[in-house]
């Protein structure tokens, strides 16, 4: 699971978001948990900016990364709440099982975003945190790159 922790604009606003990073981001294992902060105060603005790039990198009809998967979000009608589902797809391109979650919660003046990953593979999963973590540190272009996946060491067997 991955924590994203969204810090409400103090005193003044931008009228935008932006993006400041927490920590840096090494090689990305299969399962990374990271965090950032995106000065933002309410969930639907995390959600702009983080499900936009989603969309268009991830799901662009032209070239989409994830042909195999479609792009689904629920948001709350006061913006409270949001939650992108990320299914594989089924016949029509209809969602189909549920693969990837991120949800945006309030929780005081700050956005909590989490991630789940439900059923991708791990190179997916390390992907999608590889953008994830170019998009914190202020990147908005779509890359192919796809980073290395730490694969853990299969334990040996004990001598009898």
């Amino acid at each position: 699971m991955t924590a994203l922790w969204l810090a409400g604009c103090g005193g003044r606003s931008s009228g935008s978001a932006s993006v400041a990073p927490d920590e840096n981001v090494g090689a990305v294992p299969t399962y990374n948990t990271s965090r950032m902060s995106i000065a933002t105060a309410k969930p639907v603005d995390a959600y702009v900016l983080l499900g936009g790039r989603i969309k268009t990198c991830w799901f662009n009809p032209n070239a989409p990364l994830f042909p195999e998967h479609v792009y689904r979000a629920d948001v709350s009608p006061n913006g409270g709440k949001v939650k992108i589902t990320i299914h594989a797809k089924r016949d029509l391109g209809r969602a189909g099982k549920s693969t990837y979650v991120v949800d945006f919660v309030q929780q005081g003046s700050h956005t909590v975003v989490t991630t789940r990953n439900r059923a991708m593979t791990p190179e997916q999963a390390a992907k999608m945190q590889f953008d994830i973590g170019r998009w914190k540190s202020g990147q908005t272009n779509c890359s192919k790159e796809w980073p290395k996946v730490a694969v853990k060491p299969k334990p040996k067997p004990e001598s009898q």
